[in-house]
This record gives structure tokens, sequence and C-alpha cells, in this order.
């Protein structure tokens, strides 16, 4: 499976969960798919401060993204993290 077709494949699997989070006032986005095995999602709306949102993210989301595209290994959800943020890294102050 190369690059555009995993993509399509786990965002396929997004969709399909989507209804069940957005039934509770939740929603769900891809951020990237790493080495072709780790996908990164970021849980929006209610499912953010959800207490139960890591048993959905494993339980629902992990498994049905793994139905659709095999090879995959972990889902993490970033919702609460910073992402690094490149541009940043490497400003020149030597101005």
């Amino acid at each position: 499976m190369n690059d555009t077709e995993l993509k399509a494949a786990v965002e396929a699997g997004l969709e399909e969960i989507r209804p069940f989070l957005q039934r509770d006032g939740g929603d769900i986005e891809l951020v990237s798919i790493e080495n072709g095995t780790d996908v990164k999602v970021r849980l929006l709306g209610t499912c953010v401060g959800c207490h139960v949102n890591q048993m959905t993210l494993k339980s629902g989301v992990e498994l049905t993204v793994k139905k659709h595209a095999p090879q995959i290994k972990t889902v993490v959800d970033i919702s609460n993290m910073v992402e690094k943020e490149d541009y940043r890294d490497h400003i020149d102050t030597q101005n």
C-alpha cells in the first residue's frame, strides 16, 4: 500500500468511527501517519476532556483504523500535546 492508499484507508477508518464520536459532541481528525505504521490523531469537541477518551481511542478508533489499514501499529491522540514546529527550531538568532 503506497502513502496515498494508506492515508485513504486510515481516513476511511476514521470516517467509519466519526458518527459515533459526533453523536456525543466530539470528532476526530488525522494529523499524520509516521513510518507507515503510527497514526497521530486529534480528538475534538467533547472527546478532548472525556474521561473515557483513551478507551474510545484504543477500543474504537484504533481497532477501526487497523481494520482498514492492518499495517498500522498505533493510534495516538495528540489533542493535549504541543507539536514541534520546525520553523521555530531553526530561527537564526545570529543577526
